[in-house]
């Protein structure tokens, strides 16, 4: 194998690992992506329960005040 061989194996190999590597962050970018809306959809559930418990611990106070 010829010197010049050799780089074109190392340039292909580095152009190959360059790929993988943006692969590898556009996936890792769309899971976070994903993640952060997810714990936002969480979050906005959480309010919601906490609103509903709200709710039914004035009702239970009126009613016991009855």
């Amino acid at each position: 194998m010829t010197i010049d061989e050799r780089i074109q194996a190392l340039t292909e190999s580095l152009e190959l690992l360059s790929s993988l590597h943006r692969d590898l962050e556009e996936q890792t970018t769309a899971r976070f992506q994903e993640t952060a809306a997810r714990f936002a959809d969480l979050g906005q559930f959480i309010n919601s329960l906490a609103h509903i418990a709200e709710a039914h611990e004035h009702r239970i106070d009126r009613l016991e005040g009855q």
